[in-house]
């Protein structure tokens, strides 16, 4: 496992870097980039949802500080897996994933299949119609055929 490691790209610059919601940048996430409206829905919608279940006696007043908190370390998690995942992928080399990519390409086309008479048990597969047999309508014409003709 030789090789740089290329993780530079999931930085941000510095300039780019004040523009992120305060949200993020408090938590210090690196690899995930939640927007404005997500930011708010994360820590002011969680405090209203908070609030309202507090109002409705469903939680006590503690949830009002416990629940953004339960979701801003949530949040938090999923950055440091993302980063376990961007690192591991880092370090596949460039080869594996091109063979990767080929195996996971989709075929699309149309096969040749020719039919093999044995290929169903016990049902025959034929390519012509079946010669009609005539069956008499007399019982008697059955017994004696000369008879009917």
């Amino acid at each position: 496992m030789s090789g740089p490691t290329r993780t530079a790209w999931a930085t941000l610059a510095a300039d780019e870097e004040q523009y992120r919601p305060l949200y993020a940048r408090a938590l210090g996430l690196r690899f995930v980039n939640p927007g404005g409206v997500l930011c708010f829905l994360f820590f002011e919608g969680v405090v209203a949802l908070a609030v309202l279940l507090a109002l409705a006696e469903l939680v006590s007043w503690w949830a009002v500080l416990i629940l953004p908190a339960a979701v801003a370390v949530m949040v938090k998690l999923n950055d440091m897996v993302a980063a376990v995942v961007v690192r591991s992928a880092a370090l596949v080399p460039e080869q594996e994933r091109d063979r990767f990519r080929r195996q996971m390409e989709p075929v699309v086309g149309r096969a040749r299949v020719e039919w093999i008479t044995h290929s169903v048990p016990g049902i025959v597969v034929s390519a012509e119609p079946a010669a009609p047999t005539e069956r008499p309508e007399d019982p008697a014409a059955r017994r004696n055929p000369a008879a009917s003709s």
